[in-house]
């Protein structure tokens, strides 16, 4: 464990950085599980709202730095792709 005080609160912060995070993950997550319900019940126009909602929830994510850009521009443009194959 930490002595410093400087260590000790860089401890509690990233305690505190990892459920911040965890919690964007875990929303992120849950939109795209509710958009791919959406893509397998054929549901074009549910799909289309579920894909914008999404889309602004992984942006987010990648702007906080939760998950890399490059992930969250892959992972849109395959639920995207797959949204437009309906």
């Amino acid at each position: 464990m930490a002595n410093h005080k400087s260590a000790l609160k860089r401890a509690r912060q990233n305690e505190e950085q990892r459920v911040r995070n965890r919690s964007r993950k875990t929303r992120m997550k849950n939109i795209i599980r509710t958009l791919e319900e959406a893509i397998s019940s054929k549901s074009k126009d549910n799909a289309v709202a579920e894909l914008r909602q999404a889309v602004s929830i992984i942006e987010k994510t990648a702007a906080k730095g939760v998950i890399h850009r490059n992930t969250a521009s892959r992972r849109i443009s395959r639920l995207t792709k797959r949204v437009n194959a309906l």
